[in-house]
């Protein structure tokens, strides 16, 4: 299972949020490049990094810095956060990005997603779907930077994706999301159950290295780590391990 150590950039230094909330920012560096070289010195092959000011704005707003991260060193980079047109995916890979997060695009317009998977490739994009869970158990897609709720649940919009149109997928519960209380499991588990066609990463939670090892028990083929290692829970270099 691949291991993502996370960046996520506002106002061009890394912060973690909690639950998605733009009001609840933790600063951690303010030199975004050493954070990436400290990943990619304890063997990240992978390193995820979002454009939260991009994702409020709904527009492109850090992609110069994440262009500039990804051409500084021998590393894959997925990348996302305001992705809202064709433009923007290009512009991405075009910089270095090895494969484009997109996300509320994903659930509100589907046929244009479609169609940049068609024309990058699967393995260019990741489609992410940040949820809510409510009382009833239904995942609901939050879009817009996690401010506004889909009209469709996540399993109706993971069916406008028939297996072939699609690799690659990025699975957030926003309530766990910085919160270090796990993983949601259950609800990766059933994506995984309903399709097994696509590789599942999982995000929003983890807070030790047996949510990682069950996390590719279940079989995830990718974790989105941040908080936990900027925390001082476990390095970079333990997960990976841990997930080898």
């Amino acid at each position: 299972m691949i291991v993502y150590p996370a960046i996520d950039l506002r106002n061009g230094v890394c912060v973690r949020l909690m639950h998605g909330r733009f009001d609840q920012v933790t600063e951690y560096d303010t030199v975004p490049a050493a954070r990436l070289t400290a990943f990619v010195a304890e063997g990240a092959t992978w390193v995820h990094i979002v454009d939260l000011d991009g994702a409020e704005a709904g527009r492109a707003v850090q992609h110069r810095l994440i262009g500039d991260l990804a051409g500084s060193l021998d590393v894959s980079i997925q990348s996302g956060g305001g992705v809202r047109t064709l433009s923007d995916v290009r512009n991405l890979l075009d910089a270095g990005v090895s494969r484009v997060v997109v996300g509320s695009q994903a659930v509100t317009a589907p046929a244009e997603v479609s169609a940049w998977l068609g024309k990058f490739g699967h393995q260019r994009l990741t489609l992410a779907f940040d949820v809510r869970v409510g009382e009833d158990g239904v995942p609901i897609p939050s879009l817009k930077g996690w401010t506004e709720a889909a009209p469709i649940d996540l399993w109706t919009a993971l069916d406008r994706y028939p297996p072939g149109t699609l690799e690659h997928v990025l699975i957030t519960d926003v309530g766990r999301d910085g919160a270090l209380t796990g993983p949601n499991l259950d609800l990766l588990a059933e994506v995984i159950r309903r399709r097994p066609d696509l590789k599942v990463q999982a995000s929003g939670g983890v807070s030790s290295l047996d949510d990682l090892t069950a996390a590719k028990a279940i079989g995830c083929d990718g974790a989105i780590v941040g908080r936990a290692i900027y925390e001082g829970r476990f390095t970079a270099r333990d997960a990976i391990e841990a997930c080898a």
